[in-house]
C-alpha cells in the first residue's frame, strides 16, 4: 500500500463523473422538501460518490443559503466526502465497546498497514479509511465495516488476511 494522495476533479469519462446539470437534477428533485439539504447531499454522494467542490455553489444558490453554510454541513458530518473514495471504504468503529476491546491498537495497525490516516485514500486508490462511532455490533467488538459489510471480532491478523484477499480480488473472511 502506498501513501495518501490528493485527487483532481474527475475529467470527462472518469469514474464519478459529474457536471452542473447532474447536480442541478438532484437539487431540483429535493429542494422543496423540508430540511432539503441533507437529502440533497446524500443524493449527490450516492450518485457521484462524493460531494464535488463545484456542487456547493449550485446547492447554496438553489436553497438560498451561503456557501459557508453548505460547506459547514458537509464538513460536520463524517459521512460526506469531498474527494472520490477508494475501491473499498474501510470504517473502523471507535465507540466505547470497541475501544474496550482494543480498537485503538487495531486502528494503529490498520493505519500502518495501509500507510494512511483517517479520511485518506491509499495512493493505489484501493482503500479509503474512515472513523465511525458505532456500527451497532458491540457484542462482537472490535468491529469494522468494509464497504457494506460489518465484520466483528477483528484482529490485526484477520485484517492482514482480509487486505491480502482484497488486493487479489477475493473477498472471503474467516
Amino acid at each position: 500500500m502506498a501513501t495518501p494522495t490528493e485527487y483532481p476533479l474527475p475529467t470527462e469519462g472518469a469514474e464519478g463523473e459529474w457536471n452542473e446539470d447532474s447536480i442541478r437534477q438532484e437539487v431540483n428533485a429535493l429542494r422543496h422538501k423540508p430540511g432539503a439539504l441533507l437529502p440533497i447531499l446524500h443524493a449527490i454522494q450516492d450518485r457521484i460518490g462524493y460531494i464535488p467542490e463545484g456542487a456547493v455553489a449550485v446547492i447554496a444558490e438553489a436553497l438560498q443559503q451561503t456557501r459557508a453554510e453548505i460547506h459547514g454541513v458537509i464538513s460536520f458530518y463524517h459521512h460526506f466526502r469531498t474527494r472520490p473514495a477508494g475501491t473499498h471504504v474501510l470504517q473502523i468503529c471507535r465507540a466505547e465497546a470497541c475501544q474496550s476491546m482494543g480498537c485503538r491498537a487495531l486502528e494503529s495497525h490498520i493505519q500502518q498497514r495501509l500507510g494512511i490516516g483517517f479520511h485518506q485514500t491509499t495512493h493505489d486508490r484501493e482503500f479509503t479509511l474512515e472513523p465511525v462511532y458505532c456500527l451497532g455490533n458491540c457484542a462482537c467488538a472490535p468491529s469494522i465495516r468494509l464497504d457494506d459489510r460489518i465484520l466483528g471480532r477483528m484482529t490485526p491478523e484477520k485484517f492482514d488476511l482480509l487486505a491480502e484477499q482484497l488486493t487479489t480480488s477475493t473477498l472471503e473472511v474467516q
